[in-house]
């Protein structure tokens, strides 16, 4: 199976020069390719913000339902089509805050899905508001005073959730974030994928060169 048969062709995509999502996009297609999934076999699930739009740009079955409701519909899809490879996708902001509680149950559930969010410390779709993962001190148009709490740190929820496999990755390590993507796809249960991005329009602080310097 070629990388090609999930490309949309000559898209216009809605990202800023610069974002992130376009190298999580390339390693996620890679990494299906080099597992021979074919576009048919692959339902892809995202809520709102600007990483739930990846499904919009790939060539396969997709469901964009509401904000923070990945994890529940892609559950749902996978329990009535077993034979399909799910995969929940979308920002912190998505997964981790509107659905958080998601985030929880679907752990302890250990549905047979992947669930990859894109995390840039930032609200990116409504311009640069805090989101749970937003670094203490952390000044947006709204936080003027800077962020007054300590960010939430999934991987160390996950793991005392039990998850069964849990990962971080860098959007600038391409190959590390292909293989991760790879492992958490073809793992049997509940795959936690946990992706560092910068945002290059709403966080100045936590840019490629930070995340290079910190992961």
């Amino acid at each position: 199976m070629r990388t090609e048969s999930f490309d949309m062709g000559d898209i216009d995509m809605a990202w800023c020069p610069g974002c992130g999502n376009f190298a999580i996009l390339k390693a996620l297609k890679e990494a299906l390719e080099e597992l021979s999934i074919a576009p048919q076999g692959l339902v892809m699930v995202s809520g709102i913000g600007q990483a739930a739009k990846i499904p919009h740009y790939m060539k396969c079955n997709f469901f964009n339902g509401l904000h923070g409701r990945a994890l529940p519909a892609a559950t749902a899809i996978k329990t009535v089509n077993p034979g399909l490879v799910v995969i929940a996708e979308s920002g912190e902001g998505d997964m981790y805050g509107e659905g958080g509680n998601h985030f929880l149950h679907a752990i302890r559930r250990n549905p047979d899905i992947t669930n990859i969010v894109h995390n840039n410390l930032v609200y990116g779709l409504t311009k640069g508001q805090a989101s749970p993962t937003s670094l203490r001190g952390f000044v947006t148009p709204v936080q003027v005073a800077g962020v007054n709490l300590e960010p939430f740190n999934p991987l160390a929820v996950a793991v005392a959730q039990k998850a069964t496999f849990v990962a971080r990755a860098f959007a600038g390590d391409h190959d590390k974030l292909k293989t991760l993507l790879a492992r958490a796809i073809s793992h049997r249960g509940y795959a936690l994928v946990d992706i560092l991005q910068p945002c290059v329009s709403f966080n100045k602080l936590n840019t490629f060169k930070w995340f290079r310097d910190h992961t």
